[in-house]
């Protein structure tokens, strides 16, 4: 039985929404090192460079930045390192597939602790040209914009 329950969200990667078109998502164990685990545990990472990759079978995420932890001593792990990625082997051949086709990459979207496990969210994305980028913020706006249109209109009339 887990001593934690539910999920907690150590970092976010909020550009990737930006820069990629999100096609499939997965959720991925981590294997760490015991400091990697307390670091995180703290709340400190950073997703901005990661990427995932398959390699002979196996699933990576390399680049994401987990901090020294600061209570560790000559045990500490290197903050940017190669992570295996646990994932079933049918996923991992959907995955690679994708990847294949061109055009897509593998990056990590969140990392999280659900139910005490370290977990990675990665996604099979294809990046965004400058223009999709600028309609999305387009979009996005005159939403926004339409939104608090109605809202007035709608005290106003109260």
């Amino acid at each position: 039985m887990p001593r934690e329950s539910g999920e907690k969200v150590v970092a976010t990667n909020r550009k990737a929404r930006h820069d990629y078109l999100i096609e499939d998502t997965f959720e991925a164990g981590m294997v760490l090192s015991g400091t990697e685990v307390k670091s995180l545990r703290a709340g400190r990472a950073s997703l901005v460079d990661g990427y995932a990759f398959i390699e002979s079978g196996e699933a990576w995420l390399d680049a994401v930045h987990i901090p020294e932890y600061t209570g560790g001593s000559w045990t500490n792990h290197p903050p940017r390192r190669k992570r295996k990625l646990l994932l079933h082997k049918q996923e991992i051949i959907k995955i690679s597939h994708k990847t294949k086709e061109g055009g897509y990459t593998l990056i990590p979207l969140k990392i999280y602790f659900k139910d005490g496990r370290a977990k990675v969210e990665i996604a099979v994305a294809k990046g965004k040209k400058e223009y999709d980028k600028r309609q999305a913020l387009r979009e996005r706006q005159d939403k926004r914009e339409s939104d608090r249109a109605i809202s007035a209109r709608r005290n106003l009339g109260d």
